[in-house]
C-alpha cells in the first residue's frame, strides 16, 4: 500500500477480508490494494473468493473481520456515499428487458440523481459509445448476449465513476464482442479509471492488467505484473511431442528426473512441458535426457512461461472454461 504522502494513492484497500457462510470460509484475510488509475486482475479457481471480494468491496456483502476503503470510503460505515462513487458490471447483465436500452441508462442516471436532463443526455452519449444507437430504442429482450454485456457495462458507467468494479465481464461473449468490450475497457483506463477486474480468461488479464492478484481458497496467493508472475514459476518451458505411446512413460520418468516438479502431461495429445532456465542450453540439455533415455521426438520447442502455466503451477487447478458460482453466491446475509 502506499504511504501517506505518495504520488500516488491506493484507490482499493482490502485489510484482512474474513467472509465466512456456515462452515464455508469464502474469504480468510484477504490482503488487496489498487493504485489509483489502474487495473487489478483478480484471478482464481471457480469458488477461490473473487466474486465474493468484489461483492465486499462494492458493498453487497458486509466483511465478518477486516476493513476495507475505496476512494478513502470504509465499505461498511460508508457504505451509502461509497455506492455514488463506483461502478459495478456483475457476471449476468443486470438489465431490465421490458425496457429499451436507452430507459433502462436513463433509469440508471435518475437513481444516481443525475437529474432527467442529464440522465437522458448520459444515455444517448454511452449508446453511442458502445454502439447500442441503432438498438437503442428497442425493447433489450430482443438483445444478443453481447449487447446485453454492452448496456450492462454501460449502465456501470452512466455516472463516470472514478473506480469500476467489473466481474467477469466478457463471460460468455463471443471473440469479437469480447475485443471491443477490452478495446472500451483501455479506454477506461486511459481516461484514468481505476479498475478491478475479476476474470477466467487468462489473455483478458494479461491484456489488460497492471497487476494481478491470483487467490486460492480466499487469500491472495501470489501478485505482481503478468512477468513477474511469469518468473516466479521458472523462466522458460520445454515443450515436447512424444509419437510413440509406450515412450510416454519413460519420457515422463525422465522428465521428472531432471526438473522435480516442473512436468505437466497430457496424455490425451502427446505432449510434456518442463519447466527450465538457460534458454537454449536447457532445450539442449533436455533433448539429450531423452535421446539417453531411447525417447523419439516428434517437435520440441522452447517457450516463456504463459499466465495458464502461472495459475495452473500456483493454485494446482486449470481455468475454468465456464464460470461457477462463488462462495456464498446468492447466501442471504
Amino acid at each position: 500500500m502506499s504511504a501517506e504522502g505518495d504520488a500516488v494513492s491506493d484507490a482499493i484497500v482490502a485489510e484482512g477480508l474474513v467472509k465466512t457462510y456456515g462452515s464455508l470460509r469464502a474469504l480468510d484475510g484477504l490482503n488487496l490494494s489498487v493504485p489509483e488509475g489502474t487495473v487489478m486482475g483478480l484471478l482464481g479457481p471457480n469458488g477461490a473468493g473473487k466474486t465474493t471480494a468484489v461483492r465486499v468491496l462494492t458493498t453487497l456483502l458486509v466483511p465478518d473481520e477486516g476493513r476495507a476503503t475505496v476512494s478513502g470510503l470504509d465499505v461498511v460505515n460508508d457504505a451509502a456515499a461509497l455506492r455514488s462513487g463506483i461502478g459495478a458490471s456483475g457476471q449476468y447483465a443486470a438489465v431490465d428487458e421490458h425496457l429499451t436500452g436507452f430507459e433502462n441508462l436513463e433509469m440508471v442516471g435518475r437513481l444516481y440523481h443525475l437529474g432527467r436532463k442529464r440522465a437522458k443526455a448520459r444515455a444517448r452519449e454511452l449508446l453511442e459509445r458502445f454502439d447500442l444507437t441503432d438498438a437503442g430504442y428497442r425493447p433489450v429482450k430482443g438483445y444478443s448476449g453481447g449487447m446485453r454485456r454492452r448496456l450492462d457495462l454501460a449502465g456501470a458507467l452512466v455516472a463516470d465513476p472514478p473506480v469500476l468494479f467489473l466481474d467477469e465481464p466478457t463471460t460468455g461473449l463471443d471473440p469479437r464482442a469480447r475485443l471491443g468490450l477490452w478495446e472500451v475497457i483501455s479506454e477506461l483506463v486511459a481516461g484514468g479509471t481505476t479498475l478491478l477486474l475479476t476474470t477466467q480468461y487468462l489473455e483478458e488479464a494479461d491484456r489488460l492488467a497492471d497487476k494481478i492478484a491470483v487467490i486460492d481458497h480466499g487469500k491472495v496467493i501470489a501478485e505482481g505484473t503478468a512477468d513477474e508472475l511469469k518468473d516466479q514459476i521458472g523462466g522458460e518451458r520445454v515443450e515436447l511431442a512424444i509419437p510413440d505411446d509406450s515412450e510416454w512413460s519413460v519420457a515422463n520418468t525422465a522428465l521428472n528426473s531432471y526438473a522435480p516438479g516442473q512436468v505437466r502431461a497430457d496424455r490425451a495429445t502427446g505432449k510434456l512441458s518442463v519447466g527450465v532456465t538457460g534458454g537454449a542450453s536447457a532445450l539442449v540439455e533436455v533433448i539429450g535426457v531423452l535421446k539417453d533415455n531411447g525417447v523419439t521426438l516428434r517437435d520440441v520447442g522452447l517457450r516463456r512461461p504463459t499466465l495458464d502455466d502461472v495459475f495452473l503451477t500456483l493454485t494446482g487447478h486449470e481455468a475454468g472454461s465456464e464460470s461457477g458460482a462463488d462462495e456464498g453466491e446468492g447466501a442471504q446475509q
